[in-house]
Parts: structure tokens; sequence; C-alpha cells
């Protein structure tokens, strides 16, 4: 195929995973010279962007794709596709409040879908505990807390749908494996649109 007489060529999609750090940006460029997530890659050569935002205080997983359909897929809330933090709030989260997560709360722009509310095992600490939600609200996951009376003193993405952070480092990138890719751009139970 051509174009002007010079032949098309087709595009590799690409698909990274980020352990963005706390205090980088999710943006292409800050005017004030702030940290951003490409300043985390070293192939600059192919423009890539974010699948979502994290906001600069919270960390975590971060797909970097030239993908559109796939980062609309991953982010357009009527796919529900879940993502999961880990969360340390700044009070002990009783197990009521936990079940006012699961239940959905209600935000200054209209109630939260329920979400899964889980205490990792292992932890001892009562103030952390693990939020899946399958929306993409601004700060959405600290103004859930608020709602409960806490502040969010840390927060992690840990998870895409079944895409775990794992072990890799704060700051590390790496390509997403193919079966990953799969499984991401497979449809969710229920879910016909995709």
């Amino acid at each position: 195929m051509a174009l002007d007489g010079a032949r098309l060529r087709r595009i590799e999609k690409i698909y990274l995973l980020v352990h963005k750090p706390k205090g980088y940006l999710t943006t292409y460029h800050d005017p004030q010279g702030r940290r951003t997530v490409y300043d985390l890659l070293t192939d600059r050569d192919r423009y890539l962007f974010p699948v979502g935002r994290l906001d600069a205080d919270t960390s975590g997983l971060i797909i970097m794709t030239n993908d559109a359909a796939f980062a609309e897929a991953l982010t357009n809330p009527a796919h529900g596709v879940p993502k999961t933090y880990l969360v340390k709030s700044s009070k002990v989260a009783t197990d009521e409040q936990l079940e006012r997560l699961r239940a959905g709360v209600t935000l200054k722009d209209g109630p939260t879908r329920p979400a899964r509310v889980a205490r990792p095992s292992g932890t001892a600490s009562r103030s952390v505990f693990e939020i899946t939600i399958t929306e993409g609200r601004n700060r959405q996951v600290r103004r859930m807390v608020a709602a409960l009376g806490a502040k969010v003193q840390r927060l992690v993405r840990v998870a895409i749908g079944d895409l775990r952070i794992g072990e890799l480092p704060i700051g590390a990138v790496r390509p997403l494996l193919a079966e990953e890719v799969r499984r991401l751009k497979a449809p969710l139970p229920g879910d016909r649109k995709r």
C-alpha cells in the first residue's frame, strides 16, 4: 500500500509496564520542569502515551502504548476494567467503613460504583487495604477515603485487570508479554462492547 508514491509501513504496537514513582507526572511535558513518566523511558524515538493517569502523589502501575484502541478499551468506564490500589489511610479503617466502600459512597460528582475492598494477607495494620474500582474519576480513591473521614497517606496502583505490578522496582520499565496484552484485550465477562 502506498500514499503519494511512498510505501506505507505498518507501525509496531508497543506496550510497556511502568512502575511510576511518587512525584512523577503522567504528562509529556511539564512547563514547571517537574519529572514525568517519559523521563523513565530510555527509547524515546516513538511517541507513546499513558493509559489513564496517576496523580503526582500516587505511584504504581502505568501502561504506556501507541495503541489508541487498546487504551480506550482499558480506560472507558463503560468497559468496567478493574483498577486495584493499595491504600494506607491516616486512620484505622473499620470493617463498617470498608463495607461502605464496597456499597459505593456518594461524592460531589455523584455516587461511585461498588468497589471490591480487602485487607491484604499478612498486613498487621488495619489502616492498609486494597480497593478495586471500575471507574476512573479524578482522584477517586482519595475522595472515597476522604468520604470516610480519613486521608490517604500512601496510594499505589498495583493492578489493571489481572495485570499486576509484581516485583517490578520503582522507576523500572518492562515490555508487556504478548500473553498479558492478549488478556487485557480479552472481553470481560458480560462486556459485549469490547
